[in-house]
């Protein structure tokens, strides 16, 4: 399909005018401070907007600064993310704002142009967080972004990431870019939807209930209360001990969880 200047001015004027009329209110719309987007960022991460915004809240009011979270206790961040999921999303965000304080001098911004130093961060969260906090001309592309463009565009669910950010660029208005990105998320999120265009994210969010994830989030709970035994950790979840041991195993060496004389404790460093 040719896509001509006229085909991208109707599709900027019909993102637009929608986000006019139906563009969310959001805590981290109104704000930017690149440590405050990165950490909305990281929440948002196969996460409902509605489950994150208290979080965010909450999470700000007790760590304002990258500076006050770098210095925060592995545990204490922790019980703070319990109930958002991926808790290693949350150890990921304390290790980026250590490793940001320490190797950046707590600069965001200079630390999101080499995102691939900081724990968790891919090209789109390092781009997200430069338009928001700075209206950078330039683009970035998450899944609802995409489905957007092959949509509207009518391209084929195969078309690579290249050519959809290449789109993407030619259809960024110049000056424009934090609202531009944020009425495409809310163009996607609200209006072309997966249901309405029959488009499915690359990647699916596997099911919780039995998961793995959910045996990690039981087993991260009860080590904030206390250390556990073997037998204690096995009658957490009532399934197979090989998996058990496989979960355990792996916690250990993502360094979540330390054993030391036949005891399991969370790794606070």
């Amino acid at each position: 399909m040719i896509i001509t200047n006229e085909d991208i001015k109707n599709f900027q004027n019909e993102v637009i005018s929608y986000y006019k009329i139906h563009g969310r209110n959001l805590p981290w719309r109104e704000t930017t401070d690149p440590y405050k987007i990165l950490l909305s960022e990281y929440m948002l991460q196969q996460t409902q907007v509605s489950r994150v915004i208290q979080y965010y809240e909450n999470w700000i009011t007790q760590w304002p600064t990258i500076e006050t979270l770098a210095d925060a206790k592995r545990k204490e961040v922790l019980q703070a993310w319990m109930g958002l999921g991926y808790n290693t999303r949350g150890i990921n965000l304390h290790r980026a704002a250590q490793k940001i304080v320490i190797d950046f001098d707590g600069d965001v911004l200079t630390a999101m142009k080499k995102y691939k130093e900081i724990p968790g961060v891919g090209k789109y969260t390092s781009r997200a967080v430069q338009i928001f906090s700075t209206n950078a001309d330039i683009v970035t592309v998450d899944t609802n972004i995409r489905r957007i463009f092959i949509y509207t565009f009518q391209l084929s669910e195969d078309t690579s990431d290249k050519d959809i950010w290449n789109l993407a660029e030619q259809c960024l208005p110049k000056g424009l870019s934090r609202d531009w990105h944020n009425a495409l998320m809310d163009y996607g999120a609200l209006f072309l939807t997966t249901k309405k265009t029959g488009i499915p994210p690359k990647t699916r969010q596997t099911r919780f209930q039995g998961s793995d994830r959910q045996i990690r989030a039981q087993i991260l709970r009860r080590l904030l209360d206390q250390p556990l035994s073997p037998s204690e950790i096995f009658n957490i979840y009532d399934t197979d001990r090989n998996r058990l041991e496989q979960i355990v195993n792996k916690m250990i060496k993502e360094t979540l969880i330390v054993e030391k004389n036949k005891i399991y404790y969370l790794n606070e460093k």
